[in-house]
């Protein structure tokens, strides 16, 4: 017998394999292909809004995907750079190959943790307990299972009228474990994706297409990765557009495509839809953008972001062929669409526990989420839950202003939702507490307390927030005169008569630089340690806002509902709000007050419920 056995080596099952193992409980993480280990079916890429923030947060939390993401990128390019820090993202257009290896090598070196290439057809349930896994006659026990099974349970590819029974990259799908989930009493939906064509690079015209470079001075998802692990000459993206040709090729077999035939019978994700939806739902859209994206070093492949599409092949090559710089491309890979099974996530808890089965946890795209990142911050917190459980410890739930993993993991489980879901800046109420720069300050604590962060990271970090904070300190006990090196500097960007000025108040204005400044003072402080202060300093007012909204959040969140708690008992609760109430089993009053058909009066008569007792 295993302490804890995870179902599914994607992104999700990764992370929280490695969770469960380096908090001292032997795992055993079971794939339908060692050599599909955080396969990246979609998009070659990790981070972007919101998702970028999501990896960050992984990475303080003591998870694996920062550093991986790190080693094997081609490009590294920080988004909304120009904007405010509450929506400044990195990503990294990645090379998938040398991802899935890296990621492969972390799990083989990680103690505790034994890699089982096998397809799970069940599980064994007693007493609505999760006692183990079924391998066709065979049963395994553990303590804790982590279902992170992606796209693949029930799968089918579709292009056109042509539906085959797989998933991703033509691996086998798991019908069975789809059959014993149902049998359990678990409610599945059925969800859909897609994924582009991919081109012969050496086919590709690039001339007329904008080439569109990674930073200059790159950014990080860890401050632990070495130079020396990073790429040196970056890979560039290229940016080109459908046009008219393209839409009347799509309109006029548009009753072939899967997705308008009737074949696609699963929801689809609404924020990342097929070329076919695009040109439907947006009729009078001239062009769309096409970002042609590089794979891996390896091959000469391109990933064309932006046609996803099910439509028949030959239809595909005359659509590809209208685009600037695709007129003579090779396809070597047509795009197709794939519907899934995935569990209704109101049967999930907060801790990604299941309602209805006992140390069953679940997580990725089995929860109805779409993105590596989402997946992989799921696998990490279901991971450590599953990991605390067996140490009869209380779970790691974050709050909405605490992390976006708090977000997205209260919207499945209080909100639930019908088609995958993505996480997006707008989601977040707090996004200004939680930004790229401050994701070690909010986190790593936790990552360390909880024995993911080992204690030279979590010193190196630690030192790293003292010296942000003495910075932010000095620049409060400075005043200026005329004699100091900054007069000149100031005077040049347009304010005089700064006598007296306080400098904390000084760096807030236009175009001020705390670089410039400390370069000035002769002051020597790393670029991490110059970006974070400045934040800090120039946005306290509006960050001290924040947090007071999210301090009266944290009352409600206080009050916590026990899981007992019978609602019946409660008079004059809406019966709506007292159907729901009983469906999501809320932890607390303020989980309870998100919840759709939950009034305020309803929270009010709660409120005074449970302060009776």
């Amino acid at each position: 017998m295993v302490d804890v056995i995870v179902v599914g080596a994607g992104h999700a099952g990764c992370e929280a394999a490695l969770a469960t193992a380096k908090m001292g409980f032997k795992t055993q993480l079971y794939t339908l292909s060692l050599e599909k280990i955080a396969l990246m079916p979609c998009n070659p890429s990790i981070g972007g809004p919101a998702k970028g923030i999501v990896v960050r947060e992984i990475e303080a939390l003591g998870g694996a995907m920062g550093e991986v993401a790190d080693r094997s990128a081609l490009q590294f390019k920080m988004l909304n750079a120009s904007k405010g820090p509450g929506v400044q993202c990195l990503r990294v257009q990645s090379d998938k190959d040398e991802y899935s290896k890296v990621m492969r090598q972390t799990l083989e070196k990680q103690e505790n943790l034994e890699l089982v290439q096998s397809m799970i057809t069940g599980l064994v349930i007693e007493n609505n307990k999760k006692i183990g896994i079924k391998i066709n006659n065979d049963t395994i026990h553990s303590k804790v299972v982590i279902l992170t099974t992606g796209t693949y349970m029930a799968s089918t590819t579709m292009i056109s009228s042509e539906v085959v029974s797989e998933g991703p990259d033509h691996l086998p799908t798991t019908n069975l474990l789809s059959e014993s989930l149902r049998e359990l009493g678990l409610e599945l939906l059925r969800l859909k994706t897609g994924t582009p064509p991919r081109l012969d690079t050496t086919t590709v015209d690039f001339s007329k297409t904008t080439i569109q470079p990674g930073d200059s001075v790159p950014l990080r998802f860890s401050r632990f990765s070495k130079e020396s692990d990073l790429i040196q000459d970056q890979y560039p993206c290229y940016l080109t557009y459908t046009n008219q040709d393209t839409h009347s090729i799509i309109d006029a077999n548009i009753h072939l495509s899967s997705m308008f035939s009737g074949v696609v019978t699963g929801v689809g994700a609404r924020y990342c839809p097929s070329i076919e939806d695009k040109i439907v739902r947006f009729a009078n859209k001239e062009r769309h953008q096409i970002f042609l994206e590089p794979e891996t070093k390896e091959f000469n492949t391109i990933y064309v972001q932006g046609l996803s599409s099910s439509l028949p092949r030959n239809v595909q090559e005359q659509m590809v062929k209208t685009i600037p710089g695709l007129e003579n491309a090779k396809i070597l890979k047509y795009a197709y669409a794939i519907e899934y099974d995935a569990i209704n996530p109101l049967q999930m808890k907060a801790s990604l526990e299941s309602m209805k089965i006992e140390n069953l946890f679940t997580a990725g795209q089995i929860n109805g989420t779409s993105g590596y990142e989402e997946a992989a911050g799921q696998g990490l917190l279901a991971g450590i839950n599953a990991a605390r459980k067996i140490q009869t410890k209380e779970p790691l739930i974050l709050r909405r202003d605490e992390a976006y993993l708090g977000v997205m993991i209260d919207d499945l489980v209080t909100k639930g939702t019908l088609e995958p879901y993505r996480l997006l800046t707008s989601r977040s109420e707090y996004r200004l507490l939680c930004r790229h720069d401050n994701a070690y300050r909010r986190l790593s604590q936790k990552g360390y307390e909880i024995g993911l962060l080992p204690q030279e990271k979590y010193d190196s970090i630690k030192s790293m927030l003292d010296d942000v904070d003495q910075l932010i300190e000095y620049t409060k006990t400075v005043n200026l005169n005329k004699e100091s090196p900054l007069y000149n500097y100031l005077e040049s960007l347009g304010y005089e008569n700064n006598d007296g000025a306080l400098l904390f108040e000084v760096i807030k204005r236009p175009h001020v630089k705390l670089d410039k400044i400390l370069e000035l003072l002769e002051i020597s402080k790393t670029e991490e340690v110059i970006h974070q202060a400045e934040i800090e300093i120039k946005y306290e007012g509006y960050i001290n806002k924040a947090q007071k909204d999210a301090d009266k959040l944290k009352l409600m969140e206080d009050v916590r509902i026990p899981e007992t708690f019978n609602y019946d008992t409660v008079l004059h609760l809406a019966n709506e709000a007292r159907q729901k109430l009983e469906k999501v089993r809320p932890m607390s009053l303020g989980q309870a007050a998100r919840i759709s058909g939950v009034n305020p009066a309803d929270i009010g008569v709660l409120a005074m419920a449970l302060k009776r007792g």
